[in-house]
């Protein structure tokens, strides 16, 4: 039985799921007539309130189309040090948007309306344009963690009083909602646009949708076929995603759980030195060393469970829909004989 805990993306589609991807109907989605791809961008735009959606094969790229439509070469976004959009997507905002990044210092990758505005240039031929902020929530490097409503408002209100655009990696947004109980809707009232993932805790095999008026979504999808995202019969799998937002959304609260289990455990333990408080499904803690975490990795594989080192010592769980009771218990057992 192997025990897969490195990331929430190595889950598997249920024979549920499987059966919606086999009924699904479908068309060609570049010329716009896919039925599944238009009804899963039209409900998922519907639940965050917002005009339209469009449909892409990672988040990574809607992310980066996202910062791509939002931008011109020499502008400069901002966002915190530990975003996913600047640290793991290949130095895409460089190489595709031709912008620079300021890097925020915030708690766990959350930072305050202060820590935007000092940080915009001024309108001097030295400096670049700064037009775009990126939030991420919940926030992947800071374990998990999720924005407050009145967090987000704040800061969303501060760019956008200094006209800055505002773009929301929401790769888990599902898990802060769950967590949060935060209105979907109220997301649209904040940012000119988000990017939602459904093959990390709601189980897709693959499949992201970028939100965002109709202009800006117009515009994407061009930049998408330059990216090369454009498909056919994408229906397939849009019919996954239709299937996980209709019935993957709630059990999110299972994995929660899970990470809190992890998270008692792991802070009973000798050889953990610190463990971040856990909100959601990731469960971050620091052992010794570099080379302590690295001796760790491989006797949790040893025993077929996997897991992954984020730096500094640190080791990464993340809970998912594919984490029974039964594999808890013997990461428990297996912790406790090893973390001493």
């Amino acid at each position: 039985m192997l025990i897969d805990l490195r990331s929430d993306t190595v889950t598997r589609p249920t024979a549920a799921m499987k059966e919606a991807m086999f009924n699904a109907k479908v068309g060609d989605d570049v010329f716009g007539d896919d039925p599944a791809i238009n009804e899963l961008q039209q409900l998922t735009a519907d639940f965050f309130g917002m005009e339209a959606g469009l449909f892409f094969p990672s988040g990574t790229m809607a992310n980066q189309v996202a910062i791509k439509t939002h931008t011109q070469p020499g502008d400069e976004i901002i966002c915190d040090q530990t975003a996913h959009v600047y640290r793991y997507e290949g130095g895409g905002i460089a190489f595709n948007s031709g912008a620079s990044v300021r890097l925020l210092f915030g708690e766990r990758g959350i930072f305050k309306p202060e820590d935007v505005i000092t940080n915009i240039n001024g309108d001097d031929i030295h400096f670049p344009s700064t037009s775009l902020v990126c939030l991420e929530n919940t926030v992947n490097k800071g374990g998990g963690i999720c924005w407050t409503a009145e967090q987000l408002s704040a800061v969303c209100e501060a760019s956008k009083k200094h006209g800055l655009k505002t773009h929301l990696d929401g790769a888990r947004l599902w898990n802060a909602l769950v967590k949060t109980n935060q209105n979907p809707k109220d997301y649209s009232k904040w940012f000119d646009s988000i990017s939602v993932c459904f093959s990390k805790g709601l189980g897709c095999p693959v499949g992201s949708v970028l939100l965002g008026n109709k202009d800006f979504i117009d515009a994407a999808r061009k930049h998408r076929k330059r990216f090369g995202g454009g498909m056919r019969q994408a229906g397939y799998l849009a019919a996954a995603c239709i299937y996980a937002l209709q019935n993957n959304i709630t059990r999110l609260a299972e994995d929660h759980q899970k990470a809190l289990k992890f998270e008692a455990i792991l802070k009973s333990l000798p050889a953990v030195k610190e463990v971040m408080q856990v909100q959601t499904n990731i469960v971050l803690f620091k052992t010794e060393s570099v080379e302590k975490a690295n001796i760790y990795l491989q006797l949790l594989k040893e025993q077929n469970i996997l897991a992954a080192a984020t730096g500094g010592g640190w080791i990464r769980f993340v809970t998912h829909l594919d984490i029974s009771d039964e594999m808890m218990e013997k990461v428990v057992g297996v912790l406790k004989d090893i973390l001493i």
